[in-house]
């Protein structure tokens, strides 16, 4: 973290503050929202009272009000938002490590092997942890995806990018394919596990939002104290041999904290994509490639965009769609115009 503070200059630090602002306002915003509308100034009273334990500040507010913020809605909002910016942070370290503009969190199969442990649960009606089941299994399938991939893509000469990747398609087809088996064997139950693939952050509660915050804590405090380190590797691993980069370890470092912190977020909110893929391209524009300055303003920005889109297909659309399939009908094209633009000249990655 503090690697990451040292380089912020005038223009990063402004950045960073009018991005941290617009995340407040649609946290507040976002809260008022919903089948019950709040005002806004009844939104920040019931929150600084929660924060500063003055129940004085509720005078005045419908009793209903701390209840609908403080327990149902501000868990989902915080939630969303932590997911985004974990999956933005994800894909800023997967990009760099793997030097592949369409690497996400999701390209070594993170999500595959979580969809698979999930159905699993889901399939065999696993409830002996609760509410807990589901994501807990989740995570031990990204996990063991995760060292799979590792083992496959792992040679005499170490870790490559291309093995990697490769791996990852090996894996993620192979997984694909058994949750398709398990679709086909649930049969009457298939729509609950559908539901749980097309990504939603419904029912959430504080121990989900302690979760994701204190997993994109860890995770940002490895990937900025790397984050250096992954600036020169960048340039080829010879070069970064030659300043005195350890590439295999480092590259290990990076690849299973962005892994654990994307398998955390997906065990949490389902499958939800084009976040990790997204973010870093649109972020980059604004601050160049210098990983430092572009993980930081990043995890907002994937906190924001997730978040709004959560807020929009719970309060604004008529009825709420799974927060998977807004992203990627609205990530999809998106992403197919800057990679258009990219390959036509129009957008350069430095």
């Amino acid at each position: 973290m503090k690697r990451i503070f040292q380089s912020l200059g005038p223009d990063i630090f402004w950045q960073v503050l009018i991005l941290f602002i617009m995340l407040s306002a649609l946290v507040v915003l976002s809260s008022g929202l919903g089948y019950m509308r709040i005002s806004f100034s009844d939104v920040l009273r019931v929150v600084l009272a929660k924060m500063l334990g003055m129940d004085s500040l509720l005078d005045g507010v419908n009793s209903l009000f701390p209840v609908v913020i403080a327990e149902v809605r501000l868990p989902r909002i915080l939630t969303a938002a932590a997911v985004g910016a974990g999956l933005a942070l994800s894909g800023v370290v997967f990009q760099g490590i793997l030097l592949n503009p369409l690497a996400d969190p999701y390209t070594l199969g993170v999500s595959a092997g979580a969809a698979l442990g999930a159905s699993l649960a889901l399939w065999l009606n696993i409830s002996i942890w609760g509410i807990w089941s589901v994501p807990l299994f989740a995570f031990i399938g990204s996990g063991l995806t995760l060292m799979a991939v590792i083992y496959l893509a792992s040679s005499s000469a170490g870790l490559s990018s291309g093995n990697l990747i490769l791996s990852g398609i090996i894996v993620s087809a192979i997984l694909s394919a058994g949750v398709s088996f398990i679709k086909y064997m649930v049969d009457e139950q298939v729509s609950v596990i559908i539901f749980w693939l097309m990504g939603s952050f419904g029912s959430k509660t504080w121990s989900d939002v302690w979760l994701t915050l204190g997993a994109l804590a860890a995770g940002l405090g490895i990937c900025g104290y790397f984050s250096r380190e992954l600036n020169v590797m960048a340039l080829g691993s010879r070069t970064a041999a030659s300043l005195g980069v350890d590439t295999q370890k480092v590259r290990m470092i990076l690849l299973i904290t962005a892994s654990l912190v994307s398998a955390v977020c997906v065990s949490v909110s389902g499958i939800i994509g084009f976040v990790g893929l997204l973010v870093p391209h649109i972020m980059r524009t604004l601050t160049g490639p210098d990983n430092q300055r572009l993980i930081l303003v990043s995890i907002f920005a994937g906190a924001i965009l997730l978040l709004g889109a959560d807020t929009l297909t719970r309060a604004v659309l008529p009825h709420e769609i799974p927060i998977g399939v807004l992203t990627a009908l609205t990530g999809g094209p998106f992403f197919c115009y800057i990679y258009r633009k990219r390959q036509t000249g129009g957008i350069h990655d430095d």
